[in-house]
């Protein structure tokens, strides 16, 4: 009972809960975990110093940050700094009433990041950044608003280089029957059932290949001769025989010895402290030696640090916090260049890998594939022939690269990939084969470097592998944000995305978040992922096709799918001319939902059909343009001004001196033809006068080149110039697209 009072509390309105233990372990910089039922405002504050009970951030007049998840009656998300709201987002991180729902909410010097679920750092839902951060908030507060709000499994984490393993700190209390939305750690990291690191190895007769015989009884004890080499300075030929002999020593000396060794902690009477050092200097395991001579020096100063009759409790100094288990070799006695050295040259090597077509990829050590991955572990130990055998051949390994990654991966614990463009591919092998060997850890590793490397380039490459991974769902996710943001980019840049499947094309256009030019890019997607061309193609050239062939012939097999994605196409928001042109086409003819879609579209266009306010498909998406206003001839809001200000980042500077755009004229250059002139905000002479002849004709003209990158969509134009006689009389205004 008294471990659930801990672990539940409930806030009255306008009041805060404060504890001591809740505060970051380095000042401005921690994550705090925690669940909370509530209609509304989920609030957490964080100040410098403890607060009371009766505290209110409403009235606080010393720096802080508050946190208000579902203020404005469940309908906002805000952050309010030292009393005055700095974030005010519609929608974000709402509160539950039916049920206990996970937060996490992390600073780090300023930034504040939002989330939801279980497991920190995932599910992010807000960030922001405080250009002038507190970096001396320490103390978390708990409070509410106007009614009670349930915490419970509170956790306050320190801040790590990796951040996705985080949750393991988390100190979980199951609540039966109180959370259907719970989910399992399996289904957030696959189905992977490591053991519990090389101490389930610990005096284990499965996969040993050394035994030592100990004391008067002869106890035969098994060990692993790869575990031992690597200890420290442990003199190797010790290992040529297949056991060791040490009757001098008994068997609980050695037992602390091997489980300090496998384990990073062991535990031993006083009385045999000095002979458990004396067999860590005959085996050169200085560690545990310094360990001991340390114990043994306190005690001669102060017998009563210890309890008699207890145990002396040694543990390895590891420079590196756990995080719940520790990944090999951290945490342990041993040497990991030792270790790889005898990777690299196979010594006590006692299993050859290979990859069926490949050959031999790796001399290997079963115990390190077994305490890896479990599906090796199973291999070696199930009676079957790879159990006695000294040679594997692995036969649905499709990337040998990738395979002798994850086994350097096994040996020292870094994930060593070249910078290469072929990098994304690597690691999606190497992500399914975490998979499939069952090795979390690398999972993990290959997941957070992904989330890293993501960018609108990539995401329809990661978008044709991940949705076959369960466990990879925040990826999935997160790649079809970023597809959906940059939609334009992702169908036209290359035609990658035609390999996406049904599922994963659906999610992306019926996304909230669909950002597009025009909709006319959403159909010419679609129409490009039915027909799958070799070369991208808009909506019109699908239409010239079918002039001469069925609509059967040319989408085969997705003709189906299209009937599917064409009405996420929102044909109310076209041009009523270019919805005129489709109604005659053969996409119309042909295709019959294609052409009930548009005659509604007409139909709403030409009498106003009555529709819902609510339904998506009359309502405009968010645009990737920059929709710049124009006011008046020589306002602040033009193209060329908005370039010169970085896209309204900084003041103005000519945006030819500042490269951002480039001027040529028709002309040869002179005073009248200079390119900043035209660009500048000060009035100076220009012509368009000059001799220039093409096709026979008198022609001159200027051109501005907004970049690669950029488009324009333009409503209107100005032109200036000074007053000779050479002022324009006639012009086309054109665009170019290269």
């Amino acid at each position: 009972m008294e471990k659930k009072q801990k672990k539940f509390l409930t806030v009255a309105p306008f009041e805060c809960a404060w504890r001591d233990d809740l505060r970051f372990k380095e000042a401005g910089r921690g994550c705090v975990a925690f669940e909370a039922f509530a209609h509304n405002d989920v609030t957490v504050v964080f100040r410098e110093q403890l607060g009371s009970q009766h505290y209110h951030y409403k009235r606080d007049i010393s720096p802080h940050y508050t946190v208000i998840i579902g203020s404005h009656r469940n309908r906002r998300l805000k952050i309010e700094v030292d009393g005055i709201t700095t974030v005010d987002e519609a929608g974000l991180g709402l509160c539950c009433s039916s049920a206990f729902q996970s937060y996490w909410i992390s600073i780090c010097d300023g930034l504040i990041s939002i989330g939801k679920g279980r497991y920190p750092f995932q599910n992010l839902v807000f960030q922001w950044l405080d250009t002038k951060p507190n970096c001396s908030v320490q103390y978390v507060g708990l409070s509410s608003w106007d009614k009670h709000v349930g915490y419970r499994n509170v956790n306050v984490l320190p801040l790590t280089q990796n951040h996705i393993s985080l949750w393991k700190h988390v100190d979980y209390e199951e609540y039966k029957g109180e959370d259907d939305m719970e989910e399992d750690l399996r289904d957030e990291f696959g189905n992977f059932d490591n053991h519990q690191g090389l101490g389930s190895f610990l005096e284990n007769w499965e996969l040993f290949d050394v035994y030592f015989i100990v004391g008067n009884e002869e106890t035969l004890v098994p060990a692993h001769k790869v575990i031992l080499a690597a200890v420290d300075n442990l003199d190797s030929s010790l290992l040529n025989q297949d056991f060791i002999s040490i009757k001098d020593v008994t068997y609980p000396v050695l037992h602390a010895f091997l489980r300090f060794i496998y384990t990073g902690f062991t535990q031993i009477p006083e009385s045999l402290l000095s002979s458990l050092r004396d067999l860590s200097v005959r085996f050169g395991a200085t560690s545990l030696v310094k360990q001991c001579e340390e114990v043994i020096e306190r005690f001669k100063l102060n017998k009563k640090l210890f309890d008699s009759g207890k145990n002396i409790e040694i543990s390895y100094p590891s420079s590196q916090p756990h995080c719940g288990v520790a990944p090999f070799p951290l945490g342990l006695p041993v040497n990991v260049q030792r270790l790889e050295q005898f990777h690299t040259t196979g010594e006590f090597s006692d299993v050859d890998v290979s990859i069926e077509g490949h050959g031999l990829i790796a001399r290997s050590h079963k115990v390190i594939l077994g305490l890896w991955s479990l599906p090796f572990m199973k291999m070696f130990t199930n009676g079957m022939s790879e159990s006695v055998s000294s040679e594997i051949c692995l036969k649905e390994v499709t990337s040998p690269k990738a395979f002798k990654i994850m086994i350097d991966y096994f040996y020292n614990g870094g994930l060593n990939l070249e910078d290469t463009v072929d990098t994304n591919i690597l690691l999606l092998e190497l992500l399914l084969l975490a998979d499939q060997f069952g090795v979390s850890l690398l999972h993990q590793d290959c997941c957070k470097t992904l989330l890293e490397q993501l960018s609108e380039g990539s995401v329809c490459l990661i978008l044709q592998v991940i949705p076959s991974i369960p466990s990879c769902k925040l990826i999935e996710e997160t790649c079809e944000r970023i597809f959906t943001m940059h939609f334009d980019y992702c169908t036209t840049a290359c035609n990658d995305f035609i390999l996406l499947d049904q599922s994963t094309f659906y999610n992306i256009l019926q996304h909230p978040d669909l950002t597009v030019t025009s909709e006319e890019r959403v159909l010419n997607g679609i129409l490009m992922w039915g027909l799958q061309p070799s070369e991208l193609c808009n909506w019109e050239v699908v239409d010239n096709m079918l002039s001469t062939i069925t609509p059967q012939d040319l989408f085969g097999k997705r003709l189906q799918s299209l009937n599917i994605l064409l009405p996420l196409v929102r044909f109310s928001l076209f041009p009523l001319f270019l919805l005129k042109k489709m109604e005659c086409s053969n996409l119309s003819m042909k295709i019959p939902s294609f052409h009930d879609l548009v005659k509604e579209a007409i139909g709403f266009l030409e009498v106003g059909l009555p529709t819902s306010g609510n339904n998506p498909k009359f309502q405009h998406r968010q645009s990737s343009f920059k929709e710049l206003q124009y006011i008046r001839d020589g306002d602040s809001n033009g193209v060329v001004y908005y370039v010169g200000t970085s896209y309204g980042k900084h003041q103005w500077v000519n945006p030819v001196l500042a490269k951002k755009i480039s001027i040529t004229a028709s002309n040869p250059i002179s005073r009248y033809t200079d390119p900043k002139v035209l660009a500048s905000r000060t009035y100076q002479g220009t012509s368009f006068a000059g001799p220039r002849i093409e096709d026979g004709k008198n022609c001159s003209w200027w051109m501005i080149d907004l970049g690669l990158d950029h488009q324009l969509m333009c409503n209107y134009y100005t032109l200036r110039q000074d007053g000779s006689k050479a002022f324009v009389r006639y012009w086309n205004f054109q665009v170019h697209l290269f």
